[in-house]
């Protein structure tokens, strides 16, 4: 079976440390700390760039020796305001201090280096939909193509009304064949609404040789290696989840699962 689902460590500090090696792959790192008022958690980039997203509270934030004061507004990631982020380049340090209770999200993948420091969000960061009927999600692209602000990274967040699915009509993006498809290792950070309720995701190949259905709780992160991977929230739950891609070229180019390609006209 493959090791696809990754359950936090405790409920506080650094509850998730995804480096590369540790998922078997080569380009995307996916740290989460989730902070006290006055805790701090810290980092060094080497060889790397980073997308910090304060999924929730509010926090002092400095990196590549730049002071950026307080960040954050959202106390819960479900008031839906879009996310304070800031793009960190590779040999930059970070520090995060909690004014509130935080959660914060780590997005690393390799770059060659050559930007500066900057704010992300939420300026810059529009509400959109995607989808229709009971696959209507709603978006915030904190870090997509459209936005030239990382060498590597593609990062953003999805809101799932409850009873609905998403990242459907099943998908892969695991070829290098531009323009058809890109190869993007993925990763999604979880969050539910009740907390105590449960989602779903099922990550598989078109032939069927990586076939996983995992129920996923409260602060849980899937790795995408390959194959598609859509979600679905059960009814009464909210499903919310953080995506980070990278691999060897920033662009997101998908191929439908050959059975669900009516959807797409």
């Amino acid at each position: 079976m493959a090791d696809l689902l990754r359950k936090p460590v405790g409920a506080s500090g650094q509850v998730h440390a995804i480096t590369p090696e540790a998922a078997g792959w080569t380009h995307v790192g996916f740290d989460l700390w989730r902070l006290d008022p006055g805790e701090v958690a810290e980092g060094r980039l080497d060889g790397r760039e980073a997308i910090l997203v304060l999924v929730e509270g509010l926090a002092e934030v400095t990196a590549a020796g730049e002071a950026f004061g307080e960040m954050g507004d959202r106390l819960s990631v479900f008031d839906r305001l879009p996310p304070h982020c800031l793009y960190v380049p590779p040999g930059g340090e970070w520090r995060v201090r909690a004014r509130t209770p935080c959660t914060l999200a780590v997005c690393t993948a390799p770059s060659p280096g050559g930007r500066t420091v900057q704010r992300l969000g939420p300026a810059g960061i529009a509400p959109e939909e995607r989808g229709q009927g009971t696959n209507l999600r709603h978006i915030h692209n904190i870090a997509m193509e459209g936005r030239d602000v990382a060498d590597s990274l593609l990062v953003t967040e999805v809101y799932t009304p409850a009873g609905h699915w998403s990242s459907y009509p099943p998908h892969r993006h695991d070829e290098d064949d531009f323009p058809r498809i890109t190869r993007l290792e993925e990763t999604y950070y979880h969050r539910l609404n009740p907390a105590r309720g449960f989602g779903i995701q099922r990550v598989f190949t078109d032939d069927l040789s990586l076939d996983e259905t995992m129920a996923v709780s409260d602060h849980d992160v899937v790795l995408v290696p390959r194959g598609h991977h859509p979600c679905a929230a059960p009814h009464g739950v909210e499903m919310y989840y953080l995506n980070v891609m990278a691999g060897p070229r920033r662009n997101w180019r998908f191929a439908l699962h050959p059975d669900f390609r009516f959807l797409a006209t």
